[in-house]
């Protein structure tokens, strides 16, 4: 669902937004397909692909008490590094 608070995609960024949608889970390695979580919203560049459970769970989601990243010992920019680093080997 498209937020009233920012611009809808350019095509390119729609374009990537379905590569991150089609990767594993960034945080625990959960199968993709993914949700595309922005670090800040509207910065569609620096999505990451996270399953429902990192992206939105109540107990280890990042909008939640990021049990699962504490765990892992993974912030927002560990798993952008990943992505950028995966996305560009392909």
């Amino acid at each position: 669902m498209q937020s009233k608070n920012k611009p809808k995609p350019t095509v390119a960024e729609q374009q990537h937004i379905a590569r991150i949608k089609g990767m594993d889970c960034g945080c625990c390695g959960a199968a993709g397909p993914s949700e595309a979580h922005e670090i800040e919203q509207g910065m569609w560049w620096t999505s990451l692909p996270l399953c429902p459970d990192c992206h939105r769970g109540a107990f280890n989601g990042i909008h939640g008490q990021q049990r699962m990243w504490k765990v892992l010992k993974k912030d927002e920019m560990s798993v952008l590094n990943d992505t950028i680093r995966l996305l560009m080997e392909d």
